[in-house]
């Protein structure tokens, strides 16, 4: 019997791996050489000297000038742990609570750093520094918050973000910025269509790395770390380093800084959780009562119909309250959130999607989440995070009840 020949054994060798539409085998995609093992987390300390300037710091002159003309008269210390690595072109890993002045923290050194790397005026359509948010608000207050030091370093700022027009953002993008601040999706759309090339981004920042976690943004986010050069800087900021986010950190981080000013453990002096088990029945009489107390109030529901459905029962009982989701359109989302900042609407209604927006850009005296939480991570985001969880009174007399978490 003669013995097959060279080809059809090479033939049935190969067969039954996978191949591409045109026959050939699939080349494995190259990524991005994993960090060996996480970093070791650096707790942040003042000095003994007392607190550096800014000028100490290494800022350059025309932003000291900016942030004393603003009234900061010394840096947060989450801005003294971070800037002088920043600045210095080290990756870098930041953990900070809403309202510790990390959006200061990594923008001061990504604006510097734009500005002493500037050789012209920015290309078209190739922006040099890119900002990833979760959410549409966040990016506006990103931008709000840069403005000023932008301004007097003379580098060009613009929001990317979804229910916004699409064609002003690439007519925006073609005349050149230095700077972009985003959402993953409407980014994604924009490198799709080609009308923003991300090949000559320098310094990448991922704030609310776990809220982008939460909201299933990170397949989107790794696709846009994949078209910047993996040379560049690049900046995560998040509540916690585990899970998806760790993962994230290994594969795009190189040899990174951990920063922080508090213990992820730590517990926050200033907040207190409480969890109530009540009947469903009682729950819309339980969480009126909750919204109807002094002081401004976030509800967190889990879809758009049920912040819809609650803000209709809350009025029904005269208690003033706005709708925050997806499904509303960016004017009428910010026109809720100045409401609800300037204390016209005391009560502000948002899914989970909507967390990071509402939590970051209001100030509360109580968040309350209507149903069980489903993920730790859920009262740990960035309007509960690391504090005290007290027990409160319950209602058990029937066998079906719900979950409230409130925060105050």
């Amino acid at each position: 019997m003669s013995s097959p020949s060279p080809r059809r054994a090479h033939d049935s060798a190969n067969r039954g791996r996978s191949r591409s539409p045109r026959g050939r085998s699939r080349r494995p995609q190259q990524r991005p050489p994993l960090t060996p093992a996480a970093p070791v987390e650096v707790l942040w300390t003042v000095p003994e000297s007392g607190m550096p300037s800014f000028a100490e710091l290494g800022l350059p002159e025309p932003v000291v000038g900016a942030l004393a003309a603003g009234g900061f008269a010394e840096p947060f210390p989450i801005q003294a742990a971070t800037l002088p690595d920043t600045l210095a072109g080290r990756d870098l890993l930041g953990r900070g609570q809403t309202g510790s002045g990390k959006t200061l923290a990594f923008g001061l050194a990504l604006l510097s750093r734009l500005a002493g790397s500037r050789t012209g005026r920015p290309r078209a359509r190739q922006p040099r520094g890119l900002v990833l948010v979760p959410t549409r608000e966040l990016a506006q207050q990103v931008d709000d918050a840069l403005a000023p030091f932008a301004r007097a370093l003379g580098l060009t700022t613009a929001v990317i973000v979804g229910g916004l027009s699409f064609n002003r953002q690439a007519g925006e993008l073609s005349r050149g910025v230095d700077l972009v601040i985003a959402t993953p999706g409407r980014l994604t759309d924009h490198t799709n269509q080609r009308t923003c090339d991300l090949s000559q981004i320098s310094v990448t920042v991922l704030d609310e790395a776990d809220r982008m976690s939460d909201m299933g943004f990170l397949p989107q986010v790794r696709a846009i770390l994949n078209l910047t050069p993996a040379d560049g800087q690049r900046l995560l900021f998040s509540a916690t380093l585990d899970g998806e986010v760790g993962a994230l950190v290994r594969q795009y981080l190189t040899d990174p800084v951990t920063r922080s000013v508090a213990s992820a453990t730590a517990q926050v002096s200033t907040m207190d959780h409480h969890v109530l088990l009540v009947d469903r029945a009682a729950k819309p009489r339980v969480v009126t009562e909750v919204a109807a107390r002094d002081g401004r109030t976030i509800l967190f529901a889990r879809t758009k119909h049920g912040v819809d459905r609650l803000v209709k029962v809350l009025r029904r009982e005269g208690v003033a309250a706005g709708a925050l989701h997806g499904g509303k359109a960016q004017n009428a989302r910010n026109r809720a959130i100045a409401e609800f900042k300037e204390g016209r609407t005391p009560v502000l209604v948002a899914t989970d999607v909507a967390r990071a927006a509402s939590t970051s850009t209001t100030s509360a005296s109580s968040c309350t989440s209507t149903r069980r939480p489903t993920r730790r991570t859920t009262c740990t985001g960035p309007g509960a995070r690391r504090g005290r969880a007290t027990p409160a009174p319950s209602s058990r007399s029937s066998r079906r009840r719900s979950g409230a978490t409130s925060s105050g």
